[in-house]
């Protein structure tokens, strides 16, 4: 484990390269972070589209979150898009789970098994 003054202490601006990355120091042109973290992510994923309906952090509104898609970001947002739309509510794509506002359990699970995942509803 690297110590505070380690972490605190690294390269953040080079007149040389501009703005670096403060994981691996490159230049963030040259930045390969984002692309290994979303690879990742799609590699621990085991097929089961799971949907499930949260309040909590939300001030009582319920968001209806979809996790576990097995697709890219930007294939991941047009597919929020397409399910917003089918449900007439807003959303947004954050960390690879989508939100949709509102409690649309049923209508995501009928959509998302159209479009031939395997779905779970978990939760309460």
């Amino acid at each position: 484990m690297t110590s505070l003054r380690d972490q605190l202490g690294g390269l953040v601006y080079s007149t040389e390269h501009g703005k670096t990355c403060p994981t691996c120091r490159e230049a963030l042109e040259a930045c390969h972070c984002d692309d290994v973290s979303e690879q990742q992510r799609l590699a621990e994923l085991d097929g089961i589209v799971r949907i499930r309906r949260e309040t909590s952090g939300r001030k009582g509104k319920g968001v209806t979150t979809v996790s576990g898609i097995p697709l890219s970001g930007e294939e991941l947002k047009t597919l929020a898009k397409t399910l917003k739309k089918r449900c007439g509510t807003g959303g947004a794509v954050k960390d690879g789970i989508i939100e949709i506002q509102g409690d649309h359990r049923d209508v995501l699970r009928q959509e998302l098994s159209a479009l031939g995942y395997q779905v779970k509803l978990a939760g309460g």
